[in-house]
């Protein structure tokens, strides 16, 4: 008989069996507790970092451009009268001197045989009386008749050949009046949609008295507004103004249409404002574009991209992974020991997705590009690589380029 236990008994091999099952579930336990993380131990951030680039960049400044026409000819009636016709297609191409409404001319004729009719006789009654004086002076010279009569018959002839000249411009006038009633195009040009019907009385001083507008618009002019920092840095390279006019008039301009598209002609230079707005600290500049298919039209928005040069040995880092804090804006350096070294940087321009750093960085560093809003001065991290895209990246735009809804 095996050992007796609080008064039961049992062989030598079943207590062997329960004393060993006891300590495998006691050693199962044991580990099952070892493995159990440390509730006070640190936890490491996972975060994706990016090596600092550094490579010649272009530069490129983009702005909000509104396209118009070089000349924009806002055609009148220069006289009052019915509009009885209009002579071309809206929105059709018209070339200098083509008729495009006609105003009803049949009073402007009957002033125009009536200036006539009054010149005849004017230049009768000077005929007469320059034949009067012909007679008078002969006599005059032999005392045959009075000073007197002499002195009449000069001024009689000296007043009818005034009226003479008077009749002349009444007719001039008539006829000017008379041609006013065929409203020509001043400009080739594109003509916009008439703002008068047939019927309508026209004239200068009709209310709404513009008939039309001709715009040229081959090529076309594009106005945009640059900050008044970048005229500065670009002119205050060059010794004199038309030295920086000059060059001016060399840049690359690049137009993006409303879908995204590159305009295939690239513009040049064309003027710049005289003064810098004082609300919005900006100064106008204007280039043309070539327009052979018509494809811009007054009024249409666009993206300019002017090309000012390129910048040697930029740094850039993605626009990720730089944080905006109170106008400032900083990044995630990641050093050799893994932790996290949060700096204020300098930022430039930027190229695509990627951002150029001016101050702050230096070539082959660690950035933060994905979890730099969790990372803390100092934390330590573990970093993974972060996929960069830049290929095919576009060129480097500028920081201080307006925002897309200023008109």
């Amino acid at each position: 008989m095996g050992p007796s236990i609080l008064g039961f008994r049992f062989d030598s091999i079943v207590t062997t069996r329960w004393i060993l099952t006891l300590l495998a579930c006691f050693s199962l336990i044991c580990f099952s507790s070892c493995r159990k993380e440390n509730p006070h131990a640190p936890r490491v951030q996972e975060v994706e970092v990016v090596q600092v680039i550094q490579k010649d960049v272009p530069i490129v400044h983009e702005w909000v451009g509104t396209a118009d026409g070089l000349v924009n000819a806002t055609i009148r009636a220069q006289v009052t009268g019915y509009l009885i016709r209009q002579n071309y297609k809206e929105g059709d191409v018209v070339k200098t001197g083509q008729l495009l409404f006609e105003i009803d001319p049949r009073s402007f004729q009957a002033a125009l045989d009536q200036a006539k009719g009054e010149l005849t006789r004017q230049e009768a009654q000077h005929a007469n009386a320059k034949a009067n004086l012909d007679r008078i002076k002969p006599l005059a010279a032999q005392n045959a008749v009075s000073k007197k009569d002499l002195d009449d018959a000069i001024g009689t002839e000296q007043s009818t050949l005034a009226a003479v000249i008077a009749a002349k411009a009444a007719v001039e006038n008539a006829r000017l009046n008379l041609a006013f009633t065929r409203v020509t195009s001043p400009i080739d040009g594109m003509a916009g949609f008439a703002r008068a019907q047939v019927g309508d009385l026209v004239g200068p001083s009709a209310q709404g008295g513009d008939l039309a507008t001709v715009s040229t618009i081959d090529p076309i002019k594009v106005r945009y507004t640059v900050t008044e920092q970048a005229y500065v840095e670009f002119m205050r390279r060059f010794s004199s103004e038309a030295d920086g006019l000059a060059e001016a008039r060399k840049l690359e301009i690049e137009l993006f249409l409303a879908d995204g598209s590159l305009y295939p002609f690239k513009g040049t230079f064309y003027a710049i404002g005289r003064q810098v707005a004082v609300r919005t600290g900006t100064i106008r500049v204007e280039a043309l574009f070539p327009n052979p298919r018509n494809l811009l039209r007054p009024g249409q928005f666009a993206r300019v991209h002017v090309h000012i040069g390129t910048r040697k040995g930029a740094l850039l880092v993605p626009q990720r992974a730089v944080i905006e804090l109170q106008g400032g804006y900083q990044v995630a350096v990641v050093g050799a020991d893994n932790r996290a070294d949060i700096r204020t940087v300098k930022t430039g321009d930027r190229v695509g997705s990627l951002w150029v750093i001016e101050e702050g960085l230096k070539p082959g560093e660690q950035v933060v590009a994905e979890g730099v809003q969790k990372v803390k001065q100092g934390e330590l991290v573990s970093p993974m690589p972060f996929a960069l895209k830049t290929s095919g990246e576009p060129p480097v735009q500028s920081a201080d380029r307006p925002a897309a809804s200023g008109r």
